[in-house]
């Protein structure tokens, strides 16, 4: 594994933790060049459904845009990295577990919807404000009047 600062290939494993799920190993790095630590993760090589987009296009899976999406929506909420990461893997487990060839978009938006409400109500409603494209204020009132229920 290349060091991601200095690039230098020898680096050594300090510490290795399973996740609490178990589904991936956590593996703290440190360069013998630099000395700065890292942190890398091994997941099982997993092939994800297709992806069919609202017009009919199919895209593969891509797990940076999942993550993406619910960063953006958690932005300065008090929602810590490993609640995230769990979130991911609870909608990546589900996926997989469908045991289709192709998912429609609009329900991985249902699975991340699902989550943030778990997490946080505010970031629910910004990702379900744009998720379901709300016309008027009277849809974003009623999403609101929803979660304070």
């Amino acid at each position: 594994m290349k060091c991601p600062f200095c690039g230098n290939a020898e680096t050594q494993v300090v510490e290795t933790r399973v996740a609490e799920d178990g589904l991936f190993i956590r593996r703290r790095r440190q360069c013998a060049h630099c000395e700065k630590r890292f942190t890398t993760y091994e997941r099982p090589d997993v092939t994800f459904p297709a992806v069919v987009k609202k017009d009919g296009r199919r895209i593969e899976f891509d797990r940076s845009k999942l993550v993406g999406s619910m960063n953006l929506a958690l932005r300065k909420r008090p929602v810590s990295t490993e609640q995230v990461d769990s979130a991911i893997e609870r909608i990546e487990e589900k996926l997989l577990n469908m045991g289709v060839r192709e998912v429609p978009s609009t329900r991985i938006g249902e699975l991340v919807m699902r989550e943030l409400k778990r997490l946080d109500k505010v970031a629910y409603v910004r990702f379900a404000s744009v998720y379901r494209s709300f016309e008027d204020i009277d849809e974003f009132r009623t999403l609101v009047e929803e979660v304070r229920r």
